[in-house]
């Protein structure tokens, strides 16, 4: 068996291997947690191993979920709502919605726990994000949305001839019977931007889709899923990363996104005007994807 360090740097191809590492974790946690630090919603868990100081990255106490017990129950919830999903199902309850944020949250986080206290930072943000994106196209293969990675190649030239700028997409989401290629995207594709936090980020969706756009001369659906938008401030405390008024000139003066949707809402989401614009990923899978996905 792989020790909890390499799981956690092991990518991840379904469901049950996320429920797996997650369980590993939430064991492993009460063992070497040394104390805790209460900032609004979240907690900061520091530990103490081998006269060594390390502190975790922020925790939501209302979405996460720290009982394995109960994350196993709320596991076979969400495998219950996938498959609602996947039948078109039209209604869910806020219970369902809920069960769906709290536990991806309760998941990307465990990983993200145990990354901070076994692996050194550097590599343990790379394989964060890894896991977030592995994560999302789990979700979206388990309620039976084709998805992919592509790479589109947009030429240029250059005093050496053409050449070709790399644009990497995360995910690419697809109706049935439509798909894009090395040089093209349909028009009833969404093209999806999977990043644990906007941060230095959120800038960028909005210039590749007018990249893209112009690429492929005409319109493209674009879509933001982050994680959260919180990070540990010194030791002790908690500052929140979304700029949301940069977010909303770059909505009305570059290109509008077709949506943002996180996991964890940083507080400003859910004012008014940016709650038009942003919402829990549970409202992406239960109920914005019929829309975004018509080809009509």
């Amino acid at each position: 068996m792989l020790s909890l360090e390499q799981d956690l740097q092991r990518k991840k191809n379904t469901l049950q291997e996320f429920k797996d590492i997650t369980l590993r974790v939430l064991n492993y946690l009460p063992h070497v947690l040394s104390s805790s630090e209460k900032k609004g919603d979240y907690l900061i868990y520091s530990s103490i191993i081998a006269e060594t100081k390390k502190y975790l990255r922020p925790i939501n106490y209302k979405l996460f979920i720290n009982n394995p017990d109960r994350f196993s129950e709320g596991f076979e919830k969400l495998l219950e709502v996938n498959r609602k999903i996947k039948s078109h199902h039209l209604t869910f309850s806020s219970e369902e919605k809920n069960t769906i944020n709290s536990v991806l949250y309760t998941i990307q986080q465990s990983i993200g726990a145990g990354l901070d206290l076994l692996v050194n930072p550097n590599s343990g943000r790379k394989h964060a994000g890894n896991r977030f994106e592995e994560l999302i196209k789990v979700v979206f293969s388990e309620i039976g949305i084709p998805n992919k990675r592509v790479v589109l190649k947009i030429p240029y030239e250059t005093d050496q001839g053409v050449k070709n700028y790399v644009c990497e997409n995360d995910l690419i989401l697809s109706p049935e019977g439509r798909s894009s290629s090395s040089t093209s995207l349909d028009e009833n594709e969404i093209v999806v931007s999977v990043k644990t936090t906007s941060k230095d980020r959120m800038g960028k969706i909005f210039i590749d889709k007018i990249l893209l756009e112009r690429f492929v001369k005409h319109k493209l659906k674009f879509i933001g899923i982050f994680l959260n938008d919180v990070q540990r401030k010194e030791q002790d405390n908690i500052s929140f990363t979304l700029v949301s008024g940069l977010f909303m000139v770059y909505n009305k003066f570059l290109t509008p996104l077709d949506g943002v949707y996180y996991l964890d809402p940083p507080p400003n989401a859910q004012k008014e005007p940016y709650n038009a614009h942003i919402k829990p990923f549970s409202e992406l899978i239960t109920t914005d994807l019929t829309t975004l996905l018509s080809t009509s």
